[in-house]
């Protein structure tokens, strides 16, 4: 991305992200995202989406993996995936700066369908993990900065921006990661069908999953479901299940104002300790006091 391009994006994010926080925009599926001073470490979990920095620096880790990313830079998410964020460089004169745009897997599929794209098809195909840090490139860049211009011309979203999305689907399939976006649309891919477990898994987390059952719903041994979702999430499906758990569960206190004993049955524990002992293991406090110091910072 060239520094004008560059500079006109950002310009375009700042306007529509006056505080920080993430910010819906009247294009469907993108947000402006805006920090101003370094934060904690975040868990959350990130949804399929193309995040392009323009400004700042930004790190995520999944499990012992950590991925860096920075202006010239994208990060893609191809699954739902419980992650941890922290934005590392900025300030408030140069606030970190990104556009997310999310990525809607039944038009990459239609694409993909059209078009075609290069790779193997089946079990041919090897499994990628999901989320990755790329190079934007001057195609790429083009249809983003597009994309955002649309929003001082809201006149033009309802035709255009729909148009736009679909290039840049188009570009990711046949850019340089193509083969690991064509694994998330091709129906049938290994990908696609932990996708589906995801999902399973993330409408499912208050209640006790069956790994085998699971596996036979998404046409793969037992076996082989384990090492694909591990290959592409880095962790096993319960290991999956209760980050996700403790994410709700957060989430829930916050919003709710419920007590952690009532919270952590709410979620599918069974006991409140053994909820308890989790909660501190992933946010670093137990949950009274994590919360307490979350309103605390609000």
């Amino acid at each position: 991305m060239s520094l004008h391009q560059r500079d006109e994006l950002a310009a375009i994010i700042a306007r529509f992200s006056s505080e920080d926080g993430i910010h819906t925009t009247a294009i469907p599926g993108v947000n402006c995202i805006r920090f101003s001073k370094p934060n904690a470490r975040l868990p959350s979990v990130y949804n399929p989406s193309l995040c392009v920095i323009v400004q700042g620096q930004k790190r995520v880790w999944l499990e012992d993996e950590i991925y860096d990313y920075q202006p010239s830079e994208f990060l893609v998410v191809s699954v739902d995936l419980p992650v941890i964020g922290e934005v590392t460089q900025c300030s408030y004169d140069k606030p970190y700066l990104c556009l997310q745009i999310e990525l809607d897997q039944h038009q990459l599929a239609e694409l993909l369908v059209q078009f075609g794209t290069p790779g193997e098809d089946g079990d041919g195909a090897r499994t990628e993990r999901g989320i990755f840090v790329g190079n934007m490139d001057s195609t790429l860049n083009d249809c983003v900065l597009r994309l955002a211009r649309l929003l001082d011309a809201p006149q033009d979203i309802p035709l255009l921006a729909p148009m736009i999305k679909r290039e840049i689907y188009y570009r990711l399939l046949n850019g340089q990661y193509g083969e690991v976006i064509t694994q998330l649309a091709r129906t049938g891919s290994h990908m696609q069908r932990i996708a589906v477990a995801i999902d399973h898994l993330k409408s499912n987390f208050d209640k006790s999953v069956k790994v085998e059952e699971l596996a036979r719903q998404i046409g793969m041994s037992v076996s082989s479901f384990h090492a694909h979702f591990k290959t592409v999430t880095a962790m096993s499906p319960l290991q999956y299940q209760k980050r996700f758990r403790l994410l709700e569960a957060r989430q829930i206190m916050l919003v709710e104002m419920q007590d952690a004993a009532a919270t952590a049955y709410r979620v599918g524990y069974e006991s409140p300790s053994h909820f308890s002992r989790d909660y501190a293991r992933m946010f670093g406090n137990p949950p009274g006091r994590d919360i307490n110091r979350l309103m605390a910072e609000t």
